[in-house]
């Protein structure tokens, strides 16, 4: 298994890449500048938002610091471009977890920020009139056990009880409503709150667009293979960013390298993992009389085992999970960083999904149209790691979003934003206390992703 991930350079194709930008391998200039001020690594959610923010925090009238981003491949091209598009916090089942181990009060920013996320990410795009196909709608978490619908239950209503006012905002729908709420077959409780889906791809890409506009110097195809401190004296670029194709004298780098983390940052090994996960893209043929989605959906039989589903526009379902098919074979998907070929396991699961858990789907002769693989950065304790790099100066982090990055990053970005350009510390950016990247979580020896896994004490995927 390789010590050091990369990007492998050709990755498959996932539905949200389907439709390359003009800019998908774009390079702003032929040649790589020999120095700018702020230099990113990482073209996808996280990467884009940053410089958004970066840009839009620029007074008016004030020249925006220089900015470079560095892409391995193409823009766009790891996990944002390959999920499942779905905006959809969590409000009651992690949050839970945080709560017993870290208070309501800091459990609760988490909550609060990422349902957050859903209502800003609408508001913006309609003010940029942005072509991403997002919409909000109501979130349906269907449990499949009644013994786990309990336990969820049960935490939800503990967190209610002692005052997470963002839990308040997800209603409960018990055994006896939940497979007519839900059309699920065998339901045994669900939640249901809002959320919303995207279509990822065209929304970083739109973002890129903007930042070019606006004199970001955008490098795609162009990997960094490792950042060291500037040996010049007395130099205000700090750090030296190493590629095949030169290096870039930076005055500031921001890691929003996710699953790719630990090469250019040895301090994240075993801190931010890469997760290979599955999803898939169902066709509903014309003229068929099942029911139509509006909501998302996941299905969950008990901790470790869930899928997810997004509905689409054009009638087609983006579902992703498949756990039961590979979680057996560790080395399949835990530590991978191989998104050039999809686990085979998986792609038999999703046959006859819709007709196997859906109530008026048994004549759909809904199929699979594609399946396709996307590697995560899964942190060790559960949460991500943003701010600045514990011991460096003028290197930042925004990565390990453990598979739920969506109602994440945006905004977390936003507050990273403030770091690097205001040099305003941590605790002014109005983040989850949780979130910021910190010695103490380096040094601990945690990993929840090796907790409630068939078998007990295998890695769990929390996709």
């Amino acid at each position: 298994m390789a010590t050091k991930h990369t990007p492998v350079p050709n990755g498959m194709t996932s539905f949200w890449r389907t439709e390359p930008h003009p800019l998908d391998s774009h390079r702003s200039t032929e040649f790589l500048p020999e120095k700018c001020d702020i230099v990113i690594v990482g073209a996808g959610y996280a990467g884009s938002s940053v410089a958004h923010h970066i840009l839009s925090q620029t007074p008016v009238g004030v020249k925006p610091p220089s900015i470079l981003i560095l892409e391995a491949r193409q823009a766009c091209s790891g996990a944002t471009g390959r999920n499942g598009g779905h905006m959809k916090p969590d409000l009651y089942n992690g949050i839970a977890g945080l709560a017993a181990d870290h208070g309501v009060d800091a459990a609760a920013e988490v909550a609060a920020f990422e349902a957050k996320h859903v209502s800003s990410l609408k508001e913006f795009i309609e003010k940029e009139k942005i072509d991403c196909d997002y919409s909000v709608t109501k979130a349906v978490d269907v449990q499949l056990s009644a013994d786990h619908s309990k336990r969820l239950k049960d935490g939800y209503e503990k967190l209610i009880k002692k005052g997470c006012a963002p839990t308040t905002t997800a209603k409960y729908i018990d055994t006896n409503e939940a497979e007519k709420f839900s059309g699920v077959k065998g339901a045994k409780g669900c939640f249901t709150y809002d959320a919303g889906h995207i279509w990822p791809y065209k929304f970083v890409l739109h973002l890129l667009e903007q930042a070019i506009a606006r004199g970001v110097n955008l490098q795609t195809h162009t990997p960094v293979s490792e950042i060291t401190e500037s040996s010049a004296a007395g130099s205000s670029h700090r750090w030296a960013v190493m590629t095949a194709r030169g290096s870039i004298s930076a005055k500031t780098v921001v890691l929003a390298t996710n699953a790719y983390t630990s090469s250019l940052v040895p301090q994240y090994k075993d801190k931010i993992i890469p997760v290979r996960g599955t999803c898939s893209r169902i066709i509903v043929p014309p003229g068929t009389t099942a029911p139509r989605l509006t909501n998302t959906y996941t299905l969950r039989w008990n901790t470790w085992n869930y899928d997810y589903l997004i509905p689409r526009g054009d009638g087609s379902i983006v579902v992703g999970g498949a756990r039961p098919a590979f979680i057996d074979d560790l080395d399949s998907w835990y530590n991978v960083s191989d998104d050039s070929r999809v686990l085979e396991p998986a792609v038999r699961y999703w046959d006859n999904y819709m007709q196997r858990n859906f109530i008026g789907w048994e004549n759909s002769h809904a199929y699979t149209d594609r399946v396709w693989t996307g590697i995560m950065g899964y942190s060790s304790d559960g949460l991500p790691h943003v701010g600045l790099v514990p011991g460096q100066q003028d290197k930042y982090i925004i990565a390990g979003f453990t598979g739920h990055g969506m109602p994440q990053i945006f905004l977390a970005a936003e507050g990273l934003a403030k770091m690097v350009l205001k040099d305003v510390g941590f605790a002014q950016t109005g983040l989850p206390r949780l979130f910021e990247s910190t010695s103490a979580r380096l040094e601990s020896r945690e990993n929840k992703i090796f907790a409630s896994t068939p078998g007990g004490g295998k890695p769990q995927a929390r996709l």
